[in-house]
């Protein structure tokens, strides 16, 4: 096999999740290895996905609105896997900007205003360093970072890549409650 070949095989699994009907992989299926803005025209139901290569938000609802989950690479047999409260998938995207360094910083007010605080590691219980469990705006200035409703990585998720985020509904939150922060990395 030529050099090139090679480096087309790998190229194409660097970005890619199948979405199955079925539980256990099962049933019809689509590949992605884009964004897509309504899977609904592929599947009308999600109850397995395979995250073949790269990060991945999937949403219930069409053009990336909804409840939001937050995919790396590895097998999803069933929706409970992925924290799903249903088999409704209707679109999805990459997340470009994992990286390898991270940093934001929290307001306690919308547009920047009143007590902040910079983050750089993982925060398992968030109200244990800031004074309360609400956060109304947001800077991520290196890396993409996840943000659960409650303590210890549950509940709702919402992803926040680089970039400013003047409140709460910009990150597709519908309460300004932050539970626990996880920085994306690789494994």
């Amino acid at each position: 096999m030529a050099r090139e070949d090679r480096f087309n095989i790998t190229f194409i699994f660097l970005f890619q999740i199948i979405f199955y009907e079925d539980r256990n992989f099962q049933g019809r299926f689509h590949e992605c290895d884009n964004d897509s803005s309504d899977l609904h025209t592929y599947l009308s139901r999600c109850n397995s996905i395979r995250v073949e290569g790269g990060f991945w938000v999937i949403y219930e609802r069409p053009n990336y609105m909804g409840y939001q989950y937050v995919l790396s690479p590895g097998e999803y047999p069933d929706y409970q896997r992925w924290l799903g409260i249903n088999d409704t998938i209707r679109s999805c995207r990459i997340i470009r900007n994992v990286g390898n360094s991270w940093r934001l910083k929290v307001w306690e007010k919308p547009n920047f205003e009143g007590q902040s605080m910079e983050v750089t590691d993982n925060m398992p219980v968030f109200h244990e360093r800031w004074h309360s469990r609400e956060v109304h705006s947001c800077k991520v200035f290196e890396g993409a970072w996840i943000f659960y409703e409650h303590p210890n990585y549950r509940g709702h998720m919402y992803l926040l890549e680089r970039g400013e985020y003047r409140r709460h509904t910009e990150w597709g939150g519908m309460q300004p409650i932050v539970g626990s922060i996880r920085r994306l990395k690789e494994h």
